[in-house]
């Protein structure tokens, strides 16, 4: 493995990552062993490539009588770093809490959908604006 090898892989996992090697003091620990891991990875399997620079973008191929579908990223990035970046804090999926009009809206006593209810909530204009 040359260093420009080694290079490659690292700017290759820059890319996938949105995140450069200068933000490193503010990357957690967890996050950094995982991308070391990633740009190992990639980097063994960059020395394996041939004409990877001008490949195009394509998801299908086919030639003679075989054909192989591919992931999106399937001919740019390791298998194995593909893993590794899903472990990273920021590259997985996250789930977003929206709070429904009635949570932070105070202590509520009973059913607050009861026409019963509505006297014991205070009143407050829409902040929205008319």
């Amino acid at each position: 493995m040359t260093d420009a090898q080694l290079a490659q892989a690292q700017d290759d996992i820059e890319i996938f990552t949105s995140r450069v090697y200068e933000d490193t003091p503010r990357i957690r620990t967890r996050d950094l062993y995982w991308l070391g891991r990633a740009v190992a990875r990639q980097a063994a399997w960059l020395a394996g490539q041939f004409g990877l620079e001008t490949r195009l973008d394509a998801t299908q191929i086919q030639q003679d009588q075989v054909s192989s579908t591919l992931t999106g990223d399937g001919l740019v990035l390791a298998p194995m770093a593909a893993r590794a970046l899903r472990r990273v804090s920021w590259m997985r999926s996250r789930t977003v809490h929206i709070r429904s009009a009635l949570e932070g809206s105070g202590p509520l006593v009973g059913n607050p959908l009861l026409d019963s209810a509505d006297n014991s909530q205070p009143w407050v204009p829409y902040p929205g604006g008319a």
